[in-house]
């Protein structure tokens, strides 16, 4: 009875906060709200299925007909309240931050890329690789570039012709090498400051981006050098009198990688990211008009097209933040909390919620930064009820999200490792099966819930 007596009280409150953000007072809990959620996984996942492809469909045409279901939920209500109600989740000052961050790292790294950044930061990297160890080497450059870019897609694209490359000259498994690079990438995405799915995950929880990081790291150090030294294995490793070719450092190499420098230092001294991302835009643009990269009006065109190319991140991070707000308001997120309270009765099952959560959603999304978004508001309330710390929350759906985008042989990272490796036919499960770091990720995560380490 007593018990009873204090999950009412955490629920009173936690709805008192939650009113303080929301417009209208919320419905009991109904389980027919959480039908727009069943529409959008069976839309697109049996469109995929039927077309064999996770990317025939856009994600935004899945967004809008899970909010038109929504929509035509709670037919008590006019449509014109319900249209508010959505609009409302969308102008969501958590969902306007996270657009903004979005549109300011597009042209961060539009214009780096211009620069030839990301090439000085591959060679600036594999300078320091000792050849005998190049799968280990092939990982570690692949996470400081992803680290560099925010991203792991655009660091496996860059990095797979080398790792095939490499594996060809130096008679290497392939699928070992394009696994590391994959590995690498999903490392360096987890911890940059500039990833997408760091900018969900900490303005989904309204955390800093350097606390959820910390949290990161503490999860991921050891499997990250456990991936190291199992790739440095004699079975794996490149003989020693093997010499790799490697780019000579030049003074205008280091002056390119200075942005990037420049973005770590200050975003792990507690800066804005917003204004970082901005003068790291500026600080890109004097680099290329000094080195004749690119005009000013030239520059001007990079940073549209780099803020444009973020238009559908953008606009499934509204859809989905309208979708949510309509959800909560008929009394989805309740009946969900409710369901899982029957097994969800401590932190530890909650984090273990929180993970199994994430890992649905990406699974059926095929992308991490989604699975997010649409998680990250339930988690965000799960882990007020059972005293999550914020940033453990964003941290665990971070690396949840990567742990499966890492395993799926759908995801875009999988799919743009066997579509660049086609030169030594590597399927997408030769890949997966060569990527050790996503299994160890995993066994960290696990390791961390289960309280052996803090």
């Amino acid at each position: 009875m007593k018990e009873t007596i204090i999950v009412q009280d955490k629920i009173a409150s936690f709805h008192k906060q939650a009113d303080d953000d929301f417009p209208e007072p919320w419905r009991q809990s109904s389980g027919k709200a959480l039908i727009p959620f069943v529409v959008f996984v069976i839309f697109y996942f049996g469109f995929a299925l039927i077309t064999r492809g996770f990317y025939k469909v856009p994600m935004t045409v899945a967004f809008l007909v899970s909010s038109a279901a929504a929509l035509c939920l709670n037919r008590r209500e006019k449509l014109s309240r319900k249209i508010e109600l959505f609009a409302f989740g969308m102008g969501h000052r958590d969902i306007m931050i996270m657009c903004l961050v979005f549109v300011l790292a597009g042209a961060f790294t539009a214009t780096a890329k211009a620069i030839g950044g990301v090439e000085a930061a591959m060679a600036v990297a594999r300078a320091f690789v000792p050849s005998q160890f190049m799968l280990s080497g092939l990982f570690v450059v692949s996470g400081c570039i992803s680290l560099a870019m925010g991203t792991s897609c655009g660091t496996i694209a860059a990095m797979i012709p080398i790792a095939v490359s490499l594996s060809q000259n130096l008679g290497l498994n392939a699928h070992f090498a394009a696994g590391a690079v994959v590995g690498g990438s999903m490392f360096g995405d987890n911890l940059s400051l500039i990833s997408d799915t760091t900018i969900a995950a900490t303005r989904t929880q309204g955390v800093e981006m350097r606390d959820k990081m910390l949290c990161n790291l503490r999860i991921v150090a050891l499997p990250a050098l456990a991936c190291v030294c199992l790739y440095a294995l004699p079975m794996f490793s490149t003989p020693a009198d093997v010499v790799a070719e490697t780019s000579a450092l030049t003074v205008e190499r280091w002056i390119k990688v200075l942005p990037y420098i420049f973005l770590f230092t200050l975003g792990l001294c507690g800066q804005n990211v917003m204004g970082l991302l901005f003068l790291g835009t500026i600080f890109n643009v004097i680099i290329g008009c000094a080195h004749g990269n690119f005009s000013l009006l030239d520059a001007f065109s990079i940073i549209g097209d780099g803020t444009t190319e973020m238009a559908p991140t953008i606009i499934i991070s509204l859809l989905a933040g309208g979708m949510l707000a309509l959800v909560r308001y008929n009394g989805g997120i309740e009946f969900v909390i409710r369901a899982t309270g029957r097994w969800i009765k401590s932190r530890r099952t909650c984090e273990l919620g929180i993970c199994f959560l994430t890992g649905l959603m990406n699974l059926f999304t095929a992308n991490n930064t989604i699975a997010i978004i649409t998680s990250g508001q339930l988690a965000k309330e799960l882990g007020h009820r059972y005293g999550v710390n914020p940033k453990r929350i964003a941290s665990l759906l971070d690396t949840t999200s990567c742990i499966v985008q890492g395993l799926i042989p759908y995801g875009a990272q999988i799919l743009i490792a066997t579509g660049l490796s086609t030169a030594v036919q590597l399927s997408a499960f030769d890949i997966v099966r060569g990527s050790f770091y996503p299994y160890l990720m995993a066994a960290g995560v696990m390791w961390k819930i289960m309280g052996k380490f803090k």
